[in-house]
């Protein structure tokens, strides 16, 4: 049976296969499965598959694996439509609504893939689930200033009953505990990890909330962004298209 490494880089691998050719502008995603998407990007151009192609990084260290394999980089500030993104999830539900930034680079990751034509999701099975909340923390990424009067207010929206807001600490690229020191992310910014015990009724309408209060600079569910999910499980690749 494969490990989960070897789900994520077929799933990387057959993203970059399947949906990148050459002259485009591809956004990077960030965390363990879009490493592979990289990985493989920067095969492709090295053995000359690939020709022309300029990536946006989603985070500083997309950005660096990105240098280390000679994947020309441009930003958004040049532009501003991408031909394709990918990048990984931590939670898909039915209807392809995302749960991303335990990594912690969901400003970026958003401000990036919202401007793609195409944006592919690449997962492993594990991270389907009915419904979005139980299976995974909602990351918010809040001003660090009164920080503590944003997480009350969060805590506070009807959207939110039930949830326990919690501040991540120590490293910014997980959503476990693990340090003393508030996780700054690469935009010099808190997050919030918003734990549910039950199934968030209306994603979208979470979302709205959240980015209507003030304090929040983004949050972590993407709705109605996905094109196409290519998910990884024991018995092979499954592509299924929004």
């Amino acid at each position: 049976m494969a490990t989960q490494d070897e789900l994520k880089k077929q799933v990387g691998y057959k993203a970059v296969d399947d949906y990148v050719t050459s002259d485009m502008v591809v956004g990077l995603g960030t965390g363990s499965t879009a490493y592979f998407a990289v990985e493989r990007l920067g095969q492709l151009l090295t053995d000359g598959t690939l020709k022309n192609i300029v990536a946006i990084p989603t985070s500083e260290r997309t950005r660096e694996q990105a240098l280390s394999l000679n994947i020309p980089l441009v930003t958004l500030d040049t532009h501003s439509v991408l031909d394709v993104a990918i990048d990984g999830a931590d939670a898909v539900d039915p209807q392809f609504n995302l749960v991303k930034g335990g990594g912690g680079a969901l400003l970026r990751e958003k401000m990036v893939e919202v401007c793609a034509k195409k944006f592919v999701v690449i997962v492993d099975d594990s991270k389907m689930c009915d419904g979005l909340g139980p299976s995974f923390p909602v990351p918010v990424e809040i001003t660090p200033f009164c920080h503590e009067h944003t997480r009350k207010l969060i805590e506070g929206l009807p959207q939110c009953a039930g949830c326990k807001a919690v501040l991540r600490m120590g490293s910014s690229s997980n959503n476990q505990n693990d340090g003393d020191e508030i996780a700054v992310t690469d935009n010099g910014n808190y997050i919030v990890d918003l734990v549910f015990e039950k199934v968030i009724g209306d994603s979208p309408a979470l979302a709205s909330a959240l980015k209507n209060t003030v304090g929040v600079v983004d949050h972590g569910i993407f709705a109605g962004m996905t094109t196409v999910v290519i998910i990884a499980g024991k018995d092979g690749v499954e592509v299924k298209v929004a």
